[in-house]
C-alpha cells in the first residue's frame, strides 16, 4: 500500500489531474441512488495524498505555490459534477432549439462548481503542514468552500460532500443537530483520515490519532442515529388525509399543446378515483388533493374551463393544493405579463384561498440572468414560457381542516437552513416538483434524498408531490412513510404525520454552521503552529 501512495506522490502533470477526476467521479457511487459511502474512504485519501504531492512540489511559496493545489482541487470537483450532474443534458433534449446546449450545460456547470473545490483546496494548502492533523485543514478548506457553493450566486449546494454520510436513516439523524454543512465538515474529516495511517512521516499514536477520532465520530453518528429512532413514534394529524397526485407525464407530452384536454382529464381522473375500501377506517376518502408543480403546463386563463372541472371534482369541504403558473399585469401602460411559479390553494368552490410564487428561482431554468448578453449568444430558457418573475417572499400558507404548511416549489427544498423563516413555524413541508426534465436519471433520486435530509433537519413532515416521481409522503425523521417509485403513473393516499420539537440545527442554522467552520479552522491553526515549533 505504502508503494502506492509513493507512486501518488510521484504523478505528475496529467497523470495527476487525470487521478484527481477520477476519484472526484467516483465519488459520486456514495451518493443516491447508489449510496456507496464507504467509497469515499477511497476516494478522500487520494485527494489528502495528492494534496501533499503539490505542496511539496510548491513548498516555494506565493502564488505558484498555489497553483497546483487549486488545480487538483479543481479537477476533482470536475470529475465530481460531471459525474454527479450530467443528467441535467436530459433536459436540452427535450426541445430541439435548444439541443445544442446540451453539451455546453454539461460541461460548463461543472467547470464552474469545480472552482469551490479549487478554492477549498488552496484555502487548505495555506494552512498545510506535515503532521496528520493536516486532515482538518483539508476538512476545513473544503467545508468553507461547500457553504460559499450554497450561496453565492444564489446558491447551488446540491450533491454536497455531506449527503454521503445521509444515506441510512440512522445516519441521517445527525443532520438535526450539524446541519448538511457542519456534517459536510465531518463527513471530509472522517472519509480522508485513512489516509494518514499510511503516513512514513509520522509513526505511532500521532498517525492513528486523526483515525481513531474519526471513527469514534462515526460511531457516535450511528449510536446517536439509533437512539433517536428508537424514541421515535411517528403520530398523523386528526381527520387529515391527503391524496398525492403523480400523472408520469413526459416533459415531450407537456409542451404538445395537442394534449391539454387529456392533460386535464388524466389529472382530474386520478384525483377522484374511489379509495380501495371505503368501509376500511385507514382508506378514508381525502381532505387535501396534491398536484405536482406546473400540474397544467398552460396558464389557467388560456382554458377557463378548468375551473369549473376543478368544482366538479371536489366534493364538500375538500380542497386542492395544486401548481400552477400564473399571469399579472407588468404594470400601468406595459403591454408585458409578469409569469409566476405558483401554488395555489383551492377551495370545494373553486375559488382561491391562498397563493405562493416561487421565491428561489432556477437560473437558466426560470429566468435568466444577464438576459441581454446571453440572449445575443443564442442562449435561451427551456420550456415554452417566458422567463418567471420572483415572488415577494416565503410565507406560511394556511389552510381549511389542517395545519399551515410551507411550500417550496422544485430545488427550493435543496438549501438547508434557508427553507423555513424566524417566527411562527409550519407544521409541514409541501415540495411541489417537475422532474420529468430529467427522466429515469441519477436527478430524481437526488433531489428525493435531499428533501429526506430537510425533514431531519426542520423537524417536519415533507409532502413531496412530482409529475413523474418520486412522489411520497416523509415523516419528521426522514423515513418514508409512503411513496411512489419513478415512472409511474397512480395516486398515493396518507395520512399526514406531525412534525416534532424544533431541533437544534434549525432553531439557528447560521450559528451551527459557523461553529462547525470555527472549530476546525481553530484546530487547524492550533495544530499547524505546535507541528511549527
Amino acid at each position: 500500500m505504502r508503494a502506492l501512495v509513493e507512486n501518488i506522490f510521484l504523478l505528475w502533470g496529467w497523470k495527476r489531474y487525470a487521478l484527481a477526476a477520477l476519484a472526484g467521479a467516483f465519488s459520486v457511487l456514495a451518493l443516491p441512488p447508489i449510496g456507496a459511502f464507504p467509497v469515499l474512504f477511497v476516494t478522500f485519501p487520494i485527494l489528502l495524498w495528492l494534496v501533499d504531492s503539490c505542496s511539496i512540489a510548491g513548498n516555494r511559496g506565493g502564488i505558484r505555490a498555489m497553483r497546483p493545489a487549486f488545480a487538483i482541487g479543481w479537477w476533482f470537483g470536475f470529475g465530481y459534477f460531471l459525474a454527479g450532474l450530467h443528467w441535467i443534458g436530459a433536459a436540452f433534449l427535450v426541445e430541439s432549439k435548444t439541443e445544442w446546449m446540451m453539451p455546453f450545460a454539461i460541461l460548463v456547470l461543472p467547470c464552474a462548481l469545480a472552482l469551490f473545490t479549487g478554492f477549498g483546496t488552496v484555502v487548505a494548502r495555506l494552512l498545510w503542514s506535515s503532521s496528520p492533523w493536516r486532515v482538518l485543514a483539508l476538512s476545513f478548506g473544503l467545508g468553507l468552500a461547500e457553504v460559499l457553493r450554497g450561496h453565492i450566486l444564489t446558491g447551488f449546494p446540491w450533491n454536497s460532500f455531506g449527503y454521503a454520510f445521509t444515506i441510512g436513516e440512522m445516519q441521517m439523524q445527525i443532520a438535526n443537530l450539524t446541519g448538511l454543512y457542519g456534517l459536510t465538515i465531518l463527513t471530509i474529516f472522517c472519509a480522508a483520515s485513512p489516509a494518514l495511517l499510511f503516513d512514513p512521516a509520522e509513526q505511532g499514536f500521532s498517525r492513528r490519532a486523526p483515525v481513531m477520532i474519526a471513527l469514534a465520530l462515526i460511531a457516535v453518528q450511528f449510536g446517536y442515529g439509533y437512539q433517536r429512532l428508537e424514541r421515535a413514534r411517528v403520530e398523523f394529524t386528526d381527520n387529515v388525509r391527503l391524496r398525492l397526485v403523480q400523472p408520469n407525464l413526459t416533459q415531450e407530452e407537456r409542451i404538445d399543446v395537442k394534449n391539454r384536454e387529456a392533460i386535464v382529464e388524466r389529472l382530474i381522473s386520478l384525483s377522484g378515483e374511489p379509495v380501495g375500501n371505503p368501509e376500511d377506517p385507514n382508506q378514508k376518502q381525502p381532505t387535501h388533493i396534491i398536484w405536482p408543480e406546473s400540474a397544467l403546463p398552460f396558464l389557467v386563463t388560456s382554458m377557463p374551463q378548468v375551473l369549473s372541472r376543478i368544482e366538479t371534482l371536489l366534493q364538500p369541504g375538500q380542497i386542492l393544493i395544486a401548481g400552477l403558473s400564473r399571469a399579472e399585469d407588468a404594470g400601468a401602460g406595459s403591454k408585458q405579463k409578469n409569469i409566476f411559479n405558483s401554488i395555489y390553494v383551492f377551495g370545494d368552490d373553486a375559488k382561491v384561498i391562498n397563493r405562493y410564487d416561487k421565491v428561489h428561482l432556477v437560473p437558466f431554468g426560470e429566468y435568466l440572468p444577464f438576459e441581454s448578453a446571453f440572449t445575443s449568444l443564442g442562449i435561451r430558457l427551456l420550456g415554452s414560457l417566458p422567463g418567471y418573475s420572483f415572488g415577494a417572499k416565503r410565507q406560511i400558507i394556511g389552510l381549511p381542516n389542517a395545519p399551515p404548511f410551507l411550500p417550496l416549489i422544485c430545488y427550493e427544498i435543496i438549501f438547508p437552513g434557508q427553507i423555513t423563516e424566524d417566527g411562527d413555524r409550519a407544521a409541514w413541508l409541501v415540495n411541489l416538483s417537475d422532474d420529468s426534465w430529467f427522466g429515469r436519471s441519477l436527478g430524481p433520486y437526488q433531489h428525493f434524498h435531499q428533501a429526506r435530509v430537510r425533514a431531519v433537519e426542520e423537524g417536519l413532515p415533507v409532502v413531496r408531490v412530482t409529475t413523474t416521481g418520486i412522489s411520497a409522503v416523509i415523516d419528521a425523521y426522514g423515513r418514508v412513510v409512503k411513496k411512489l417509485p419513478l415512472g409511474v403513473q397512480n395516486v398515493l393516499d396518507s395520512g399526514l404525520p406531525k412534525p416534532v420539537a424544533r431541533p437544534p440545527y434549525s432553531q439557528d442554522p447560521v450559528k451551527a454552521t459557523f461553529y462547525f467552520l470555527a472549530v476546525f479552522g481553530i484546530l487547524t491553526v492550533l495544530t499547524r503552529r505546535r507541528q511549527s515549533r
